[in-house]
C-alpha cells in the first residue's frame, strides 16, 4: 500500500472537528517556530502571502477542475 493510499484511507475517518483541530494545531505549531526564531517574523507580508498562493494553486486546481 502507497503511503498516499494510506493516507487517504485514515483521512476518510476524520470528522469536521478533527479536521479544524489539525489546522489549529499546524497555526500553533507554526507561532512557536516564529518565536523560536525570529528572523522569521521581521519578513515582509507579501513574502507571507507568496507562499500562501503557491501553497493553495494545487489544491484549488484539484477542487475547481472539471
Amino acid at each position: 500500500m502507497k503511503l498516499s493510499e494510506w493516507g487517504s484511507t485514515r483521512i476518510k475517518n476524520l470528522g469536521c472537528m478533527d479536521i479544524a483541530l489539525i489546522k489549529l494545531s499546524v497555526a500553533g505549531f507554526v507561532l512557536m517556530l516564529v518565536s523560536l526564531w525570529p528572523p522569521l517574523a521581521s519578513l515582509g507580508w507579501y513574502w507571507y502571502a507568496l507562499v500562501f498562493v503557491l501553497a493553495a494553486i494545487k489544491p484549488f486546481y484539484a477542487v475547481f477542475r472539471k
